[in-house]
């Protein structure tokens, strides 16, 4: 892969500003903004995963005191690396966290970043089945204020289980509406990185391995970081899951579908509401996820030469329960009468009366005809 290094600067009376970078021809406006979330100058380090249009970019903060009028008595920088794909950008968290306190150390001291560029950019990476053309892959250190040092994960995939802690049963509903692609918006003050791995991690619920199954829906992808520069994107966006540090994008619902604050998930779409309420097939397939997580605790005390991972436990987990929802449905589809019963929505884990409108709008967002004949008990 080819890579690129960006450099941040931030002098309060100037602003974000690109400082350095490699190579100087790309561009990079808005990258100033997206690699230093609002807010950071109220917390020590920080990392930020972000999107700058086919690409992903991963940059480190960090904010020193210093005794300078010009800066106000505080140094920020971030550093950071824009790629296609964001899956291998967390290799490089430890370089970019220590060369962004290099640069805050001795600024304008750019020889390690230089030579870091100048070792990566001949290396092209080609993933199995594919050839050597894959896109450029530019690197940017940008310079982040602050790191959250109580959450720090080293992959993204390596913050599920947190990620699952955090949010209990809600993570059902979260698994809903990754599934129907709708647009999901996290709010959270700074530090913005764990926030960036939950962006990731809900993501990851919506998998599905099925052939044939996604055509109609938009891929799953994260965006990440999102400011008020990206709100035209956001515009146009049909689906989407990103994180915000701005409060002020609770107020233009036209943005977003479902909305996240802390652990509160709402939404302010009346059909989505009953998307909201936990019921008794979602209390089972969390008891079965914690009771799958323990065994997998167990076999690793007992095997020591076994190690599987606890992230790929619950990454697995949603897959399988993907897969089992969609095969149902297409073998429905394929049937004589077409006819989705109660007995089937079952057989799938799901509640025939608690998930009902779940499946509507299932069939509805993936374009699979049959028939639902689950009576709804609010209705004559």
């Amino acid at each position: 892969m080819i890579l690129s290094v960006l450099n941040l600067y931030l002098p309060f009376p100037i602003g974000n500003m690109v400082e350095w970078c490699l190579p100087q021809d790309i561009d990079l406006e808005g990258v100033e903004f997206k690699s230093m979330a609002s807010g950071s100058h109220k917390i020590q380090s920080d990392f930020i995963y972000f999107r700058k249009g086919p690409f992903f970019g991963l940059a480190c903060f960090a904010n020193m005191p210093v005794e300078s009028e010009l800066e106000r008595g505080a140094r920020m920088k971030s550093v950071g690396i824009l790629s296609p794909s964001y899956t291998l950008l967390y290799r490089h968290m430890h370089f970019l966290e220590n060369q962004v306190r290099h640069q805050l150390e001795t600024p304008g001291h750019y020889s390690h970043l230089a030579a870091f560029y100048e070792d990566k950019k001949g290396v092209l990476h080609a993933g199995p089945g594919r050839g050597g053309s894959l896109p450029p892959v530019y690197w940017l250190p940008s310079i982040h204020r602050y790191m959250y040092p109580e959450m720090k994960i080293t992959h993204p995939a390596g913050c599920m289980s947190q990620f699952i802690k955090f949010f209990g049963e809600q993570i059902l509903i979260l698994w809903k509406f990754a599934l129907l692609r709708k647009r999901i918006l996290i709010f959270s003050p700074p530090p913005v990185g764990v926030v960036c791995y939950r962006v990731y991690c809900c993501c990851c619920l919506a998998n599905v391995s099925l052939p044939g199954i996604g055509g109609t829906v938009p891929e799953s992808k994260p965006f990440f970081y999102v400011n008020v520069a990206d709100i035209e994107t956001l515009e146009v966006e049909v689906s989407y899951v990103a994180c915000t540090t701005e409060k002020i994008f609770e107020e233009k619902r036209e943005l977003y579908d479902v909305y996240v604050d802390n652990q509160n998930v709402k939404t302010h779409h009346d059909h989505l509401q009953p998307l909201l309420k936990i019921n008794s097939a979602d209390r089972e397939k969390y008891r079965r996820l914690n009771e799958q997580r323990q065994m997998l605790l167990y076999s690793q005390e007992v095997e020591e030469d076994y190690n599987p991972c606890e992230e790929d436990l619950f990454v697995l987990f949603f897959l399988e329960q993907n897969n089992r929802i969609f095969q149902t449905l297409l073998e429905v589809s394929s049937s004589q009468d077409k006819t989705l019963t109660a007995e089937h929505a079952r057989g799938m884990g799901l509640d025939p009366q608690g998930d009902r409108s779940f499946l509507m709008d299932l069939l509805e967002a993936y374009g699979i005809d049959v028939m639902l004949v689950i009576d709804n008990p609010c209705c004559p």
